[in-house]
């Protein structure tokens, strides 16, 4: 992602200066550098153990990683990377060695509260014939995502093949994808966490490039998110709990976002994917440039401070 970060800022300045490189460019990138620098020394990342919202669960952050509270991992996916506003997320894992601003990859957590998933279908899934029906889906609303300003996005295959883990509760699995106007190819990794309520919903977010880490760490993340007792897959009570209108399949399919329409669909998509290519170079540049503000002035809204946890 720094590496796809960093081309779009250069492109930008090749626009900027239509030239060589000057003394003024290179001054210009370093205040640029300087002022991201900044941005993450707003940040307040948690260690140790961290409750999620409303107690559903507890991340226990193991050594090499960190993590962002719901307001400043908003602030990083809106205000930084240029995402649409209203985010969900109620948290981001990154790696400890990783700046938020311009990092190669970041889980983001979620919680949908959509009720008890069974599984029953998990066994009889044909995953590519579902393949085909989400590539189909995709390519045919390219029309509506051009109308909406947003960039054509064609799914080209699984990264990673769904997989359900029945006596974990667990269902991963990754997609490639490619974007408009996009050298590298992106990678979009989702996990679900299956609960009494609803899933937890794990997504990285990265180029292509970085499948390997993001496997590598995967196993990892996954041992530091669990729901709390009461919460858990095994606490469903049929009396009082709802059951959602969604299964395995329509977990991976993206049928969670369909009473919403298909554009609200593809939107909630493509905010995310889109972090490291046109969002993250534009949305940056926008912000440290000043333009969401005003010309020749570059300014920031720091987020409003989060509750300490344990660290």
């Amino acid at each position: 992602m720094r590496k796809i970060f960093l081309l779009a800022t250069l492109l930008t300045f090749r626009c900027a200066f239509a030239g060589e490189p000057t003394d003024t460019s290179t001054a210009a990138l370093m205040e640029q550098m300087r002022i991201l620098d900044s941005i993450e020394g707003t940040l307040h990342y948690k260690t140790g153990t961290v409750t999620l919202q409303n107690g559903i669960g507890t991340i226990n952050i193991a050594p090499g990683f960190k993590f962002l509270e719901a307001n400043e991992a908003r602030f990083i996916l809106e205000d930084v990377w240029g995402n649409l506003k209203g985010q969900t997320a109620i948290g981001m894992i990154l790696p400890a060695n990783a700046k938020a601003v311009i990092a190669d990859y970041a889980f983001l957590v979620e919680y949908e509260p959509i009720g008890y998933v069974k599984d029953d279908d998990a066994d009889d899934i044909n995953y590519d014939e579902l393949l085909k029906d989400m590539k189909d889906e995709i390519s045919k609303s390219n029309d509506q995502r051009i109308k909406a300003g947003i960039s054509t996005m064609e799914l080209l295959g699984w990264a990673e093949k769904p997989y359900y883990d029945k006596q974990r509760k667990l269902l991963y699995w990754a997609k490639e994808l490619k974007v408009g106007g996009t050298e590298e190819n992106t990678l979009n990794y989702d996990i679900r966490i299956l609960g009494r309520k609803g899933v937890l919903i794990l997504q990285a977010v990265s180029g292509m490039s970085q499948l390997d880490s993001v496997n590598a760490n995967k196993e990892a993340i996954l041992k530091m998110v669990s729901f709390n007792e009461g919460s858990r897959y095994e606490d469903f009570d049929s009396n009082v709990d709802e059951v959602a209108a969604w299964t395995i399949g329509g977990l991976v399919a993206g049928k969670v976002l369909a009473k919403a329409g298909i554009l609200a669909l593809i939107l909630k998509n493509i905010k995310l994917i889109l972090l490291g290519v046109v969002a993250l170079g534009g949305g940056i540049w926008r912000f440290i440039t000043g333009k969401k503000k005003k010309e020749e002035e570059v300014t920031y809204d720091e987020p409003a401070p989060v509750e300490e946890t344990q660290s």
